[in-house]
């Protein structure tokens, strides 16, 4: 699962991190992973705070949920981008939401995608708890609320 989310993450890296001037092609891989980690970390932190329902809004109505989410994974991101690669605040903040904006959208389409089990939501949960529970039944009550 989270291999899947690094390359998804890795397909979206191209302008914000290959391309980008402000990162040397030596860092590519370690901040496609910073980023991949980003969005782990904000997500689980979520779960951890007893913010599961909010997640679960965020995942099933994203145009209403998704500013506080996206700009917190935004920030870990940036301050990650700025703390161990010395980007600058302002392009780390660009580069952060040029990858993390399309990557959150792109999971969301993928967790609404009844076909593909890896991102549904339920599943996606599960492993952030590092499979001690299975929250498909969580999930799947929630979103019929």
């Amino acid at each position: 699962m989270f291999e899947k989310l690094f390359l998804l993450v890795k397909n979206n890296a191209g302008t914000a991190v290959i391309n980008n001037p402000e990162i040397p092609a030596k860092y590519h891989e370690a901040v496609i992973n910073d980023a991949s980690s980003s969005i782990i970390e904000v997500l689980k932190g979520q779960m951890e705070t007893g913010r599961l329902k909010d997640l679960v809004r965020f995942f099933q109505f994203p145009a209403m949920n998704n500013k506080s989410l996206v700009s917190s994974i935004v920030n870990k991101f940036a301050n990650k981008l700025n703390n161990f690669y010395g980007v600058e605040p302002a392009a780390a903040m660009q580069t952060a939401k040029l990858l993390i904006t399309p990557v959150m959208d792109e999971m969301i389409k993928q967790a609404k995608n009844e076909n593909n089990k890896d991102f549904g939501l339920g599943n996606f949960l599960s492993k952030l708890t590092g499979n001690q529970r299975d929250m498909t039944g969580v999930v799947n009550q929630m979103m019929l609320a």
